[in-house]
């Protein structure tokens, strides 16, 4: 099968990762406390693909591809959850745009890197230098992008808090580990062979998690009103992104992660980029001006040239 035919799959996955983002953010709104928000938009995601498994159990995991699993591969999950975390605790430290062109260049790289070393499992390609450029000039595109920010509306970044740039490295290792998760759960995928148990397993130990900090943190937490203010598809926001987890499940050791990460980061950034646009499910109207449609196009010619490579 021609791994091209799943690419409109991949840039669905995107769309859909930036529209459970703008509803996440809506959602938190509503919550007040990020760490029950979370929780909430994540207990979805394991009901679902608990409900799905248990009626299509089968086929199920051998004892062989159980022993062939690396000991890393369950926790896929949480090490896409990272960004998450790191969202909830550095974005208003650091600034928006800042925060998702770090993570988001870290990703593309990282991706590259694991396709041409062969990491992780990855059938390795060996270096060439077609991918690498066009993950620079994704990485050059996610920068002009993220400069004009809802936050900021304006195209210089501006300082957001005291020494901001010490918790660079930690957001960078975040978009790191987010590419990296995505291979994890192909691996899991391959252990369990079912893709519904898979998906299950890698979304448990990120909901233990933050329900289990929201226990610890129960404070600020929500009026009525706030709750009554909670329109129905706001706790749909988890569902709505673990379609790209899915996804990698499912395509990521068939078209690579660099392709893979690249389609559903420039889907991505283009849906957040009509969405900041029009103003659509809440977000604050921001034109998509020169340097977001020139960044946009820049990330176009990168994907480009690490699927052709």
């Amino acid at each position: 099968m021609n791994a091209s035919l799943l690419y409109p799959f991949i840039i669905i996955a995107g769309c859909l990762q930036a529209l459970g983002n703008s509803m996440n953010a809506q959602l938190r709104g509503r919550l007040i406390n990020p760490w029950l928000a979370a929780s909430v938009s994540f207990l979805p995601i394991v009901f679902v693909f608990t409900m799905i498994f248990l009626a299509l159990p089968t086929p199920l995991p051998t004892l062989d591809t159980l022993a062939a699993m690396p000991w890393y591969a369950p926790f896929g999950g949480v090490a896409g959850a990272v960004a998450v975390f790191g969202g909830l605790a550095f974005i208003d430290k650091v600034g928006a745009g800042p925060f998702n062109g770090l993570t988001l260049t870290a990703n593309i790289l990282t991706s590259v890197a694991m396709d041409s070393f062969g990491l992780f499992g990855l059938q390795g390609g060996g270096f060439k230098p077609m991918p690498w450029i066009g993950g620079l000039l994704m990485a050059v595109g996610v920068a002009f992008i993220a400069r004009v920010t809802p936050d900021k509306g304006a195209e210089k970044d501006e300082g957001h808090g005291l020494n901001p740039r010490l918790l660079y490295p930690f957001i960078v290792v975040a978009g790191a580990l987010q590419a990296i998760g995505v291979v994890w759960n192909a691996q899991l995928r391959g252990a369990l062979v079912n893709p519904w148990l898979a998906a299950t397993v890698s979304f448990l130990p990120v909901v233990f998690v933050f329900v289990f900090v929201f226990l610890i943190r129960p404070t600020p937490l929500p009026t009525k009103q706030d709750i009554a203010g909670i329109r129905w598809w706001m706790p749909l926001a988890g569902i709505t992104g673990a379609v790209a987890v899915f996804g990698g499940l499912l395509f990521v050791d068939k078209v690579g992660a660099g392709a893979f990460n690249g389609l559903l980061i420039t889907a991505n950034l283009l849906t957040s980029i009509a969405l900041d646009h029009f103003g659509w499910l809440g977000m604050k109207q921001v034109k998509a001006g020169a340097s977001r449609l020139g960044g946009a196009a820049l990330m176009i010619g990168g994907i480009v040239l690490i699927s052709l490579s």
